[in-house]
């Protein structure tokens, strides 16, 4: 049985080596200046007879091009900035330290395991310590200078950054919020299909995590204050916003079904009148992420909102006769129609209505509490049960015995042994063994096709020129897409850069495959003896989830009892801090199939408390959607009973994730609790009716968690029935 679940990691894996990653495709239009900012500096060099400083300044421009995005113009400045000083910094300490050997080896220690532990910050930051760590290595090995020549060298790599940087802030003063608006009607067109009843995958995901360039977008209208940025980031609260009270209409759709299936036709004209209330919503949408695209408002944007103030009567007039969940219809409806109309405001008019309130939210932390932020988050994995420490560590030891062996050696350009192990090297199994095979792959690719074009194409400086800013091109616009096609147009370009020093193309491309070789399966072999498998971090992940979901689900429940501002901020944290542990565990599920001795049951497993937990959280979020269209009350205290439980078993269940042995025992009955609530329905007000069918999917869902869970750590054996004590407070 073994033998037929194995393939499943082996098939992950090669699907990561072979998929080319649609979304990650760059621009033309970002491709072309990051290939201009290269090959125009090498172009003067080479005509003013300066190639070595003009591969300086190339070098430069080549390294901030990977920090090149799409998202605000102030976000990518900080960005790309950032990547040029750092850079200019890292070309002097290798400069500096490199006829050291010593030194020189220490200092590259200390970058590996900065540049390693950074992925615990973010990605971004883990790829600049790696870039700088390359860059490091690169001129280190090329060093023997003096400070002076050290601080030249790193001028002229600072002055090519500088000038990536110009260019992709060309077009700042003439399309200020260009990047903002393409960002957002993204958005109003994703939710626009989420939310059409049509589609074909027709259930809203109001807690879908925001893309990168989304993320991004938040990140940068947080810290601007102007008048354009909040209205740009308003909009994006709305979005959410309608996406969730779209979530609660669905709801209450389905809850209709079974009505309408019996023959009610007062029930059945308002299922109708419910999904044309959802198309319209989806049209509306849809407009105005055409609007944003395109920057012109259409006319049939206030056709759409009469015609959604005329579905809102109906409804009104079809819920007089009484119907099940009636008020809560009218109600739900009455919100999206009024999300709508500010929608309709903010995309049309410069100065979004209730500007002033929301002026009062801090977005804008100051950088000492961003820099506390990030020292408190390495401080925090400085621990051997950190997968970021352990990959610091690696990192470290790998490319100093890497430089190391190429300082011992009499190769030429051996420093590519260190720099491969570097950029080989990554937290989990999956990216490293598939970057690993991508590098060898790519580099002998590359540097196969460099060697062709040089004996096909007629050999002159013009041509070097061409066949840098093409392999730029190439490297800037489908690199990101795939590791393989990035390795291939890295091998040429370098190979072309190099000859652009006047040095024969073929003696590099016999060194690089030497050494690539050299460093490609000293990563993989340091990996295999001292491998971070991410099946003994999941776990962790999951209860981390599971902590956030806890979280955010008392933050709701208070709702029911209480009603101001700041409460309704902390249930935005919640509901944001549990869609970060949920892209972590998704991902840390992600890599752990990917493992080797991972089986299609285990993921199956994995796969299932992920679903859980998600059906357990929309329903909390139906319960936030209800709860905001209602007064605040004082809650039955069967329904406190039931909150209470549902926190003990989160609480239980991450603790039994976590290790605790015993934790399962202890958990309470909560199908027991729901009883007692329906039973004791009559202490519920009439517009109160949707808690009682929240409660029932939240126990469902949670009850379900709870059997996975067990399934989990009992190594996927079925756990044996616990005798559970009756719950605290029971009523």
């Amino acid at each position: 049985m073994a033998t037929n679940e194995e393939p499943s990691a082996f098939a992950a894996l090669w699907r990561t080596v072979v998929r080319l990653d649609k979304a990650k495709i760059n621009s033309t239009w970002m491709a072309t200046r990051n290939a201009l900012a290269v090959s125009v500096p090498l172009a003067i060099g080479i005509n003013m007879g300066n190639p070595l400083g003009a591969v300086a300044i190339t070098t430069g421009a080549l390294n901030v091009s990977y920090s090149d995005g799409h998202d605000p113009y102030i976000q990518r400045a900080r960005r790309m900035l950032t990547w040029t000083i750092f850079g200019a910094v890292a070309v002097f300490v290798g400069s500096v330290t490199g006829r050291y050997h010593l030194a020189a080896i220490v200092a590259v220690a200390i970058w590996g395991f900065l540049g390693g532990i950074a992925v615990a910050i973010s990605s971004r930051a883990g790829d600049l310590g790696l870039n700088t760590l390359v860059t490091l290595i690169v001129f280190g090995a090329r060093g023997a200078l003096p400070p002076e020549g050290a601080l030249i060298a790193a001028l002229l790599v600072l002055a090519g950054g500088l000038l990536q940087t110009g260019l992709a802030l060309l077009f700042w003063p003439l399309r200020k919020y260009k990047p903002e608006c393409s960002a957002i009607s993204g958005v109003y067109a994703e939710l626009a299909r989420q939310i059409d009843p049509h589609f074909e995958s027709s259930q809203p995901e109001p807690l879908k995590p925001p893309t990168a360039e989304v993320q991004d977008t938040l990140d940068a209208l947080g810290r601007d204050h102007s008048v354009e940025g909040e209205r740009f980031r308003l909009l994006l609260d709305q979005a959410d916003r309608i996406r969730i009270s779209a979530f609660t209409l669905v709801r209450l759709r389905e809850a209709l079904a079974e009505e309408s299936n019996a023959g009610m036709q007062p029930t059945a004209k308002v299922f109708d009148l419910l999904e044309r209330l959802l198309v319209l919503t989806s049209r509306f949408s849809a407009v105005i992420a055409n609007s944003l695209s395109t920057g012109k408002c259409a006319d049939e944007q206030t056709d759409l909102l009469d015609e959604m103030e005329k579905l809102c009567h109906e409804l009104e007039e079809a819920t007089k006769e009484p119907i099940p969940l009636g008020p809560e219809i009218v109600s739900a409806a009455a919100v999206v129609a009024g999300q709508l109309r500010s929608v309709n405001r903010l995309a049309t008019t410069l100065v979004p209505e209730g500007l002033s309130d929301f002026e009062e939210r801090e977005y804008n932390r100051p950088f000492r509490f961003q820099l506390a932020a990030w020292i408190e988050t390495v401080r925090a994995n400085i621990d051997v049960r950190s997968a970021a420490f352990r990959h610091a560590i690696r990192m470290a030891v790998c490319v100093a015995i890497g430089d190391a062996i190429g300082r011992s050696i009499s190769w030429q350009r051996s420093y590519w042994i260190p720099m491969t192990i570097a950029v080989v090297l990554k937290p989990d199994f999956n990216t490293t063994i598939s970057r690993g095979i991508l590098r060898l792959a790519g580099t002998f690719g590359g540097l196969l096709l460099a060697t062709l074009l040089y004996h096909i194409l007629p050999a002159s400086a013009l041509t070097q020129l061409l066949l840098v800013g093409v392999f730029t091109f190439a490297l800037r616009r489908w690199g990101p897409a795939n590791y393989g096609v990035f390795s291939i147009a890295v091998s040429g370009l370098i190979v072309f850069l190099i000859a652009a020093t006047g040095i024969a193309p073929a003696d590099v491309v016999a060194q690089r495959s030497i050494n690539t070789l050299a460093g490609g399966l000293f990563a993989l072999a340091a990996y295999a003896l001292w491998p971070t498998w991410e099946r003994r971090h999941v776990q962790e992940e999951l209860a981390q989830m599971l902590d956030a979901t806890r979280a955010y689900f008392h933050a709701v429940v208070e709702r029911f009892g209480r009603d101001d501002g700041e409460l309704e901020r902390t249930i935005e944290d919640a509901r944001s801090a549990w869609r970060l542990s949920r892209s972590a565990a998704e991902s840390s599920v992600d890599r752990v199939t990917s493992e080797p001795k991972a089986t299609k049951a285990q993921a199956a497993l994995l796969t299932s408390i992920l679903a859980s937990s998600h059906a357990l959280v929309h329903a909390t979020i139906a319960l936030e959607a209800g709860f905001a269209q209602i007064r605040a009350g004082t809650p039955p205290a069967v329904f406190r009973t039931f909150t209470k439980d549902v926190e003990l078993t989160l609480y239980y269940l991450a603790a039994s994730l976590r290790g605790s042995p015993g934790a399962a025992a202890t958990l309470p009955h909560l199908r027991e609790d729901h009883q007692r609530m329906v039973q004791a329905r009559n202490r519920f007000a009439a517009t109160d009716e949707f808690v009682l069918l929240e409660t029932d999917r939240i126990t469902t869902s949670l009850n379900t968690l709870r059997e996975q869970v067990e399934r989990l750590v009992s190594g996927g054996e079925t756990p044996a029935p616990v005798s559970h004590p009756a719950p605290a407070g029971a009523v």
